[in-house]
Protein backbone atom coordinates (compact mmCIF):
# COMPACT_ATOMS: atom_id res chain seq x y z
CA UNK A 1 0.00 0.00 0.00
CA UNK A 2 2.59 2.71 -0.01
CA UNK A 3 2.26 3.73 -3.63
CA UNK A 4 -0.59 5.66 -1.57
CA UNK A 5 1.84 7.13 0.54
CA UNK A 6 3.37 10.88 -0.37
CA UNK A 7 7.01 9.90 -1.80
CA UNK A 8 8.70 12.16 1.15
CA UNK A 9 6.84 10.38 3.61
CA UNK A 10 8.18 6.96 2.21
CA UNK A 11 11.15 7.96 1.65
CA UNK A 12 11.73 9.55 5.53
CA UNK A 13 13.71 7.19 7.88
CA UNK A 14 11.58 5.93 11.25
CA UNK A 15 13.20 7.43 14.43
CA UNK A 16 16.38 6.22 15.19
CA UNK A 17 15.24 6.22 19.45
CA UNK A 18 11.65 4.51 18.34
CA UNK A 19 13.68 1.54 16.37
CA UNK A 20 15.67 0.75 19.23
CA UNK A 21 12.90 1.12 21.68
CA UNK A 22 10.75 -0.90 19.69
CA UNK A 23 13.16 -3.47 19.95
CA UNK A 24 13.53 -3.26 23.42
CA UNK A 25 9.91 -3.55 24.39
CA UNK A 26 10.32 -7.36 23.33
CA UNK A 27 12.91 -8.06 25.99
CA UNK A 28 13.24 -9.26 29.58
CA UNK A 29 15.42 -7.57 31.92
CA UNK A 30 16.67 -4.69 30.17
CA UNK A 31 18.50 -1.67 31.71
CA UNK A 32 16.97 1.49 29.27
CA UNK A 33 19.19 4.47 29.07
CA UNK A 34 17.73 5.52 26.04
CA UNK A 35 14.50 7.70 26.38
CA UNK A 36 14.35 11.13 27.73
CA UNK A 37 12.26 10.38 29.96
CA UNK A 38 12.09 11.87 33.73
CA UNK A 39 12.14 8.55 35.78
CA UNK A 40 10.14 10.82 38.78
CA UNK A 41 6.16 11.61 39.15
CA UNK A 42 4.70 14.82 38.04
CA UNK A 43 4.92 16.42 41.62
CA UNK A 44 1.58 15.91 43.93
CA UNK A 45 -0.11 19.49 43.61
CA UNK A 46 -0.04 19.56 39.88
CA UNK A 47 -1.33 16.04 39.40
CA UNK A 48 -4.38 17.14 42.23
CA UNK A 49 -5.23 19.70 39.81
CA UNK A 50 -5.91 18.28 37.00
CA UNK A 51 -7.95 15.77 38.89
CA UNK A 52 -9.76 18.37 39.89
CA UNK A 53 -10.08 20.00 37.11
CA UNK A 54 -12.02 16.99 35.26
CA UNK A 55 -14.04 16.44 38.94
CA UNK A 56 -15.31 19.89 38.04
CA UNK A 57 -16.31 18.85 34.49
CA UNK A 58 -13.62 20.57 32.87
CA UNK A 59 -13.64 18.21 29.93
CA UNK A 60 -14.41 21.27 26.79
CA UNK A 61 -12.06 23.01 24.32
CA UNK A 62 -10.16 26.02 25.64
CA UNK A 63 -9.32 28.95 23.18
CA UNK A 64 -6.90 27.87 19.79
CA UNK A 65 -3.95 29.72 21.96
CA UNK A 66 -5.12 28.15 25.05
CA UNK A 67 -6.24 29.18 28.54
CA UNK A 68 -5.71 32.96 29.15
CA UNK A 69 -4.76 32.07 32.67
CA UNK A 70 -1.73 29.92 31.69
CA UNK A 71 -0.47 32.25 29.11
CA UNK A 72 -0.73 35.65 31.39
CA UNK A 73 1.57 33.20 34.02
CA UNK A 74 3.84 32.45 31.31
CA UNK A 75 4.61 35.65 30.37
CA UNK A 76 5.28 36.42 34.07
CA UNK A 77 7.40 33.65 34.73
CA UNK A 78 9.52 34.38 31.32
CA UNK A 79 9.57 37.96 32.08
CA UNK A 80 11.21 36.80 35.22
CA UNK A 81 13.42 33.95 34.65
CA UNK A 82 14.88 34.78 31.29
CA UNK A 83 13.93 38.41 30.79
CA UNK A 84 11.91 38.08 27.60
CA UNK A 85 8.82 39.90 27.39
CA UNK A 86 6.14 38.29 25.41
CA UNK A 87 2.20 39.55 25.29
CA UNK A 88 -0.03 36.99 26.70
CA UNK A 89 -2.93 37.97 23.98
CA UNK A 90 -1.19 38.13 21.14
CA UNK A 91 2.77 36.27 21.71
CA UNK A 92 2.11 33.09 23.24
CA UNK A 93 0.56 29.75 21.96
CA UNK A 94 -0.38 26.76 23.97
CA UNK A 95 0.81 23.49 21.99
CA UNK A 96 0.27 19.87 22.67
CA UNK A 97 3.96 19.74 24.11
CA UNK A 98 7.00 21.45 22.51
CA UNK A 99 7.11 18.81 19.61
CA UNK A 100 4.00 20.54 17.84
CA UNK A 101 5.42 23.54 18.50
CA UNK A 102 8.65 23.11 16.68
CA UNK A 103 6.48 21.13 13.64
CA UNK A 104 4.25 24.44 13.46
CA UNK A 105 7.37 27.09 13.34
CA UNK A 106 8.17 24.70 10.39
CA UNK A 107 5.18 24.47 9.07
CA UNK A 108 4.45 28.49 9.12
CA UNK A 109 7.30 29.61 8.08
CA UNK A 110 9.32 27.11 5.55
CA UNK A 111 8.35 26.86 1.77
CA UNK A 112 9.42 24.12 -0.50
CA UNK A 113 13.47 25.50 -1.51
CA UNK A 114 13.99 26.90 1.72
CA UNK A 115 17.00 25.69 3.67
CA UNK A 116 17.35 24.98 7.43
CA UNK A 117 20.44 25.29 9.06
CA UNK A 118 20.41 22.41 11.85
CA UNK A 119 23.20 22.04 14.13
CA UNK A 120 24.49 17.94 14.36
CA UNK A 121 24.25 16.49 16.55
CA UNK A 122 20.63 17.21 18.10
CA UNK A 123 16.97 16.35 18.35
CA UNK A 124 15.90 13.74 16.30
CA UNK A 125 12.63 15.67 15.52
CA UNK A 126 14.15 18.89 13.74
CA UNK A 127 14.92 17.43 10.39
CA UNK A 128 12.20 15.16 9.37
CA UNK A 129 9.49 18.41 10.24
CA UNK A 130 11.69 20.52 7.71
CA UNK A 131 11.84 17.56 5.52
CA UNK A 132 7.96 17.92 6.06
CA UNK A 133 7.56 21.43 5.36
CA UNK A 134 9.16 21.18 2.21
CA UNK A 135 12.42 22.22 2.79
CA UNK A 136 16.02 20.92 2.78
CA UNK A 137 18.62 20.37 5.64
CA UNK A 138 21.65 21.54 6.38
CA UNK A 139 23.35 20.21 9.29
CA UNK A 140 26.22 21.85 10.93
CA UNK A 141 28.66 20.12 12.77
CA UNK A 142 29.85 20.61 16.18
CA UNK A 143 32.71 18.93 18.09
CA UNK A 144 33.35 17.38 21.74
CA UNK A 145 36.58 19.31 21.41
CA UNK A 146 34.70 22.55 21.43
CA UNK A 147 32.37 21.23 24.11
CA UNK A 148 29.68 20.80 21.10
CA UNK A 149 28.44 24.77 20.71
CA UNK A 150 27.58 26.28 17.79
CA UNK A 151 30.48 28.24 16.31
CA UNK A 152 29.79 31.09 14.02
CA UNK A 153 32.81 29.46 11.60
CA UNK A 154 30.95 26.47 10.83
CA UNK A 155 27.76 28.27 10.29
CA UNK A 156 29.06 30.52 7.74
CA UNK A 157 30.54 27.49 5.93
CA UNK A 158 27.04 25.93 5.91
CA UNK A 159 25.23 29.05 4.94
CA UNK A 160 23.09 28.84 1.52
CA UNK A 161 21.65 31.99 0.16
CA UNK A 162 18.52 29.67 0.52
CA UNK A 163 18.43 29.86 4.19
CA UNK A 164 15.73 30.94 5.98
CA UNK A 165 16.04 29.19 9.38
CA UNK A 166 18.03 28.21 11.96
CA UNK A 167 17.67 26.08 14.90
CA UNK A 168 19.39 26.38 18.26
CA UNK A 169 18.61 23.76 20.57
CA UNK A 170 20.59 24.28 23.76
CA UNK A 171 21.02 22.91 26.37
CA UNK A 172 21.33 20.45 23.77
CA UNK A 173 19.68 17.06 23.31
CA UNK A 174 21.68 14.60 22.84
CA UNK A 175 25.12 15.67 23.54
CA UNK A 176 24.20 18.22 26.85
CA UNK A 177 26.02 21.22 25.84
CA UNK A 178 24.99 24.51 26.86
CA UNK A 179 25.75 28.09 25.26
CA UNK A 180 27.07 30.95 27.14
CA UNK A 181 26.31 34.76 26.01
CA UNK A 182 29.33 35.53 24.82
CA UNK A 183 29.29 32.13 22.24
CA UNK A 184 25.81 33.58 20.94
CA UNK A 185 26.48 36.82 20.62
CA UNK A 186 28.72 36.35 17.24
CA UNK A 187 25.64 34.06 16.15
CA UNK A 188 23.46 36.72 16.82
CA UNK A 189 25.09 38.64 14.21
CA UNK A 190 24.90 35.85 11.83
CA UNK A 191 21.60 35.79 11.79
CA UNK A 192 20.87 39.11 11.43
CA UNK A 193 23.39 39.77 8.50
CA UNK A 194 21.94 36.92 6.86
CA UNK A 195 18.29 37.95 7.34
CA UNK A 196 17.02 34.67 9.16
CA UNK A 197 14.25 33.31 11.40
CA UNK A 198 15.50 31.26 14.53
CA UNK A 199 13.82 28.28 16.03
CA UNK A 200 14.92 28.59 19.53
CA UNK A 201 14.18 24.91 21.24
CA UNK A 202 14.50 25.76 25.07
CA UNK A 203 12.95 22.69 26.47
CA UNK A 204 15.66 21.96 28.96
CA UNK A 205 16.75 25.60 29.99
CA UNK A 206 15.96 24.83 33.41
CA UNK A 207 18.46 22.38 33.37
CA UNK A 208 21.28 24.19 33.48
CA UNK A 209 23.98 22.98 35.61
CA UNK A 210 26.40 25.55 35.32
CA UNK A 211 26.23 29.10 35.30
CA UNK A 212 22.58 31.10 34.45
CA UNK A 213 20.75 29.89 30.79
CA UNK A 214 21.02 32.41 28.40
CA UNK A 215 17.95 32.78 25.63
CA UNK A 216 18.63 33.45 22.28
CA UNK A 217 15.53 36.22 22.31
CA UNK A 218 16.99 37.89 24.78
CA UNK A 219 20.09 39.25 22.89
CA UNK A 220 20.25 42.77 21.07
CA UNK A 221 17.99 42.78 18.26
CA UNK A 222 16.93 39.21 18.31
CA UNK A 223 13.68 39.19 20.15
CA UNK A 224 11.20 39.37 17.38
CA UNK A 225 13.32 37.01 15.00
CA UNK A 226 13.02 34.04 17.50
CA UNK A 227 10.50 31.63 17.83
CA UNK A 228 10.90 30.88 21.44
CA UNK A 229 10.01 27.05 21.60
CA UNK A 230 9.53 25.15 25.17
CA UNK A 231 7.15 23.67 27.30
CA UNK A 232 6.76 21.29 30.79
CA UNK A 233 7.93 17.62 30.27
CA UNK A 234 11.55 17.90 31.31
CA UNK A 235 11.73 20.38 33.94
CA UNK A 236 8.20 19.36 35.55
CA UNK A 237 8.09 15.72 35.03
CA UNK A 238 5.29 16.01 33.08
CA UNK A 239 5.66 14.42 29.74
CA UNK A 240 2.46 12.31 29.21
CA UNK A 241 0.43 16.30 29.88
CA UNK A 242 1.57 17.27 26.22
CA UNK A 243 2.05 21.16 26.94
CA UNK A 244 4.46 22.24 25.29
CA UNK A 245 4.15 26.54 24.11
CA UNK A 246 5.89 29.24 21.46
CA UNK A 247 6.27 32.78 21.70
CA UNK A 248 7.30 35.22 19.32
CA UNK A 249 5.81 38.16 17.43
CA UNK A 250 2.17 38.49 16.85
CA UNK A 251 2.17 37.93 13.50
CA UNK A 252 4.49 35.19 13.44
CA UNK A 253 2.49 33.28 16.29
CA UNK A 254 -0.96 34.61 14.20
CA UNK A 255 0.57 32.27 11.32
CA UNK A 256 1.25 29.39 13.75
CA UNK A 257 -2.49 29.36 15.40
CA UNK A 258 -3.86 28.85 11.85
CA UNK A 259 -2.25 25.80 11.41
CA UNK A 260 -2.97 24.74 15.29
CA UNK A 261 -6.60 25.87 14.54
CA UNK A 262 -7.36 23.60 11.89
CA UNK A 263 -4.91 20.75 12.89
CA UNK A 264 -4.85 20.81 16.98
CA UNK A 265 -7.61 22.85 17.32
CA UNK A 266 -6.17 23.54 21.10
CA UNK A 267 -4.07 21.39 24.11
CA UNK A 268 -5.87 19.41 26.39
CA UNK A 269 -7.54 21.51 28.62
CA UNK A 270 -6.44 19.22 32.10
CA UNK A 271 -3.36 19.44 31.02
CA UNK A 272 -2.93 23.35 30.62
CA UNK A 273 -4.57 23.79 34.02
CA UNK A 274 -1.84 21.20 35.46
CA UNK A 275 0.52 23.12 34.14
CA UNK A 276 -0.76 26.51 35.26
CA UNK A 277 -0.31 24.96 39.07
CA UNK A 278 3.20 23.69 38.41
CA UNK A 279 4.09 27.07 37.29
CA UNK A 280 2.64 28.26 40.76
CA UNK A 281 3.43 25.79 43.43
CA UNK A 282 6.37 23.53 41.99
CA UNK A 283 9.30 25.10 41.83
CA UNK A 284 10.58 23.84 44.61
CA UNK A 285 9.60 20.25 43.51
CA UNK A 286 11.25 20.82 40.09
CA UNK A 287 14.70 21.92 42.09
CA UNK A 288 14.65 19.61 43.88
CA UNK A 289 14.59 16.92 40.69
CA UNK A 290 17.24 19.57 39.00
CA UNK A 291 19.91 18.73 42.02
CA UNK A 292 19.01 14.99 41.76
CA UNK A 293 19.87 15.11 38.04
CA UNK A 294 23.17 16.67 38.81
CA UNK A 295 23.97 14.06 41.35
CA UNK A 296 23.52 11.14 38.31
CA UNK A 297 25.82 13.52 35.52
CA UNK A 298 28.11 13.43 37.91
CA UNK A 299 28.14 9.25 38.46
CA UNK A 300 27.61 9.19 34.87
CA UNK A 301 30.51 11.36 33.34
CA UNK A 302 32.71 9.40 36.26
CA UNK A 303 31.45 5.99 35.11
CA UNK A 304 32.48 6.37 31.19
CA UNK A 305 36.16 7.68 32.53
CA UNK A 306 36.73 5.09 34.32
CA UNK A 307 35.96 2.25 31.90
CA UNK A 308 38.29 4.05 29.82
CA UNK A 309 36.05 6.28 27.47
CA UNK A 310 36.66 9.91 27.02
CA UNK A 311 33.11 11.80 27.95
CA UNK A 312 32.76 15.47 27.74
CA UNK A 313 31.04 16.68 30.48
CA UNK A 314 27.52 17.63 29.99
CA UNK A 315 26.78 21.17 31.96
CA UNK A 316 23.06 20.75 30.62
CA UNK A 317 20.00 18.36 30.10
CA UNK A 318 19.90 14.91 31.40
CA UNK A 319 22.39 12.88 28.83
CA UNK A 320 25.58 11.99 28.54
CA UNK A 321 27.59 10.96 24.97
CA UNK A 322 30.40 8.96 25.54
CA UNK A 323 33.00 8.98 22.52
CA UNK A 324 32.75 4.78 22.07
CA UNK A 325 35.64 4.93 19.13
CA UNK A 326 38.01 3.10 21.03
CA UNK A 327 36.12 -0.05 20.96
CA UNK A 328 36.47 0.38 16.84
CA UNK A 329 32.52 -0.14 17.07
CA UNK A 330 30.26 1.91 15.33
CA UNK A 331 27.69 3.91 17.47
CA UNK A 332 24.72 1.96 15.55
CA UNK A 333 27.25 -1.61 16.22
CA UNK A 334 27.63 -0.59 19.61
CA UNK A 335 24.45 0.06 20.84
CA UNK A 336 22.93 -3.23 18.95
CA UNK A 337 25.86 -5.60 20.66
CA UNK A 338 26.00 -3.80 24.29
CA UNK A 339 21.62 -4.55 23.96
CA UNK A 340 22.65 -8.40 23.03
CA UNK A 341 24.94 -8.96 25.17
CA UNK A 342 24.23 -6.73 28.34
CA UNK A 343 20.73 -6.01 28.00
CA UNK A 344 21.70 -2.37 28.82
CA UNK A 345 19.42 -0.14 25.73
CA UNK A 346 21.36 3.30 24.66
CA UNK A 347 20.94 5.50 21.37
CA UNK A 348 23.27 5.31 18.98
CA UNK A 349 24.83 8.63 17.72
CA UNK A 350 23.81 8.76 14.66
CA UNK A 351 20.45 9.30 15.68
CA UNK A 352 20.98 12.51 15.91
CA UNK A 353 22.90 13.48 12.91
CA UNK A 354 25.94 12.07 10.79
CA UNK A 355 28.40 14.29 13.51
CA UNK A 356 26.77 12.01 16.12
CA UNK A 357 28.99 8.76 14.90
CA UNK A 358 31.45 7.61 17.34
CA UNK A 359 29.08 8.49 20.21
CA UNK A 360 25.95 6.98 22.27
CA UNK A 361 23.84 8.94 24.09
CA UNK A 362 22.71 7.77 27.37
CA UNK A 363 19.87 9.06 29.25
CA UNK A 364 20.61 9.59 33.50
CA UNK A 365 16.62 10.12 33.79
CA UNK A 366 16.59 6.99 35.89
CA UNK A 367 17.63 6.01 39.21
CA UNK A 368 21.11 6.19 40.80
CA UNK A 369 20.35 2.23 41.42
CA UNK A 370 19.91 1.67 37.66
CA UNK A 371 22.47 3.84 36.24
CA UNK A 372 25.14 2.30 38.83
CA UNK A 373 23.82 -1.19 37.37
CA UNK A 374 23.99 0.10 33.87
CA UNK A 375 27.76 1.38 33.93
CA UNK A 376 29.07 -1.86 35.37
CA UNK A 377 27.58 -3.74 32.48
CA UNK A 378 28.33 -1.56 30.02
CA UNK A 379 32.34 -1.87 31.70
CA UNK A 380 32.10 -5.36 31.45
CA UNK A 381 31.19 -4.87 27.56
CA UNK A 382 33.79 -1.93 27.16
CA UNK A 383 36.66 -4.53 28.56
CA UNK A 384 35.44 -7.40 26.64
CA UNK A 385 35.63 -5.29 23.87
CA UNK A 386 39.20 -3.95 24.37
CA UNK A 387 40.73 -7.01 25.45
CA UNK A 388 39.86 -8.51 21.30
CA UNK A 389 41.57 -5.81 20.05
Amino acid sequence: MNRYLAAHVVSLPPSGIRKFFDLVATMKDVISLGVGEPDFVTPWTVCESGIYSLEQGQTMYTSNAGLFELREELSYHLKKTLDLSYDPNEEILITAGASEAVDLVMRAVLEPGDVVLVPDPSYVSYAPCAILAGATVQFVPTHAKEEFRLRVEDLEQAYSPKAKLLVLSYPNNPTGAIMRREDLLPIADFVEKHDLLVLADDIYSDLTFEGTHVSFASLPGMHDRTLFVSGFSKSYAMTGWRIGYVAGHADLISGLTKIHQFTMLCAPIMGQIASLEALRSASEAKQKMIDAYNRRRRIMVRGFRQMGLECFEPLGAFYVFPDITKTKLSSEEFAEALLKEENVAVVPGTAFGPSGEGHIRCSYAYSTDQLKEALKRITRFVESRLSKL
